[in-house]
């Protein structure tokens, strides 16, 4: 069901109009949309958001998923109550804010998830390791890296994992900004963004 802050069926929400506080990471528009559409959502999905940060994946799959439930964890309390004043803003019922550190507050978590996206995390090795115990057969993690060392990190842990169908994109996209009397394209962050399934 669309928000009257975001009337659309479609992902893509701007990025100004969620709140935001500074130093929390916020995933750009254009990178949201890569990631949303690694997920392969089902309309029923239940997402575990592992690093939620500002709570845009959480609040466009909220909207995208109606009948599904996003669980976003979040270590921090100030930014774990960020993400649920997202979701206020765009009238999303369906995200359940969890306040943790992963992988520890993981087992607690109900209901299991059949896909999971994993942002920007220090300890994505043993995230990994963590919930793919909780996956079902054709459960899919999406992660991304920032640098060299995370994306080295996330494809031993595929590997280990012996996860399936493993793609891996890199995001260049630049946009339209007016400097002063001119307009000129500007580079967004590249991240790398992987995925993989459980097929055995």
């Amino acid at each position: 069901m669309p928000s009257q802050l975001w009337p659309y069926v479609t992902p893509g929400i701007p990025d100004d109009l969620f709140e935001n506080l500074p130093g929390i990471p916020l995933t750009q528009r254009e990178l949201r949309l890569l990631l949303i559409s690694q997920l392969r959502l089902q309309p029923d999905s239940v997402l575990w958001d592992i690093g939620a940060g500002t709570g845009t994946i959480p609040v466009e799959v909220g909207l995208l998923c109606p009948q599904g439930r996003v669980i976003a964890v979040e270590r921090d309390e100030e930014v774990a109550n960020l993400i649920k004043r997202n979701c206020d803003r765009f009238e999303v019922k369906n995200v359940k804010v969890i306040k943790g550190s992963a992988p520890e507050c993981l087992h607690d978590i109900q209901p299991t998830p059949d896909r999971v996206c994993i942002e920007g995390a220090k300890a994505i090795q043993e995230i990994l390791q963590a919930v793919w115990l909780y996956l079902p057969l054709s459960g899919r993690v999406v992660a991304t890296a920032a640098n060299l060392e995370s994306l080295y990190a996330i494809s031993q842990s595929f590997s280990q994992l012996r996860a399936r169908n493993i793609e891996v994109v890199q995001s260049a996209v630049n946009r339209l900004e007016t400097r002063g009397f001119s307009q000129t394209f500007v580079a967004t962050d590249p991240i790398f963004i992987l995925s993989g399934e459980k097929l055995d």
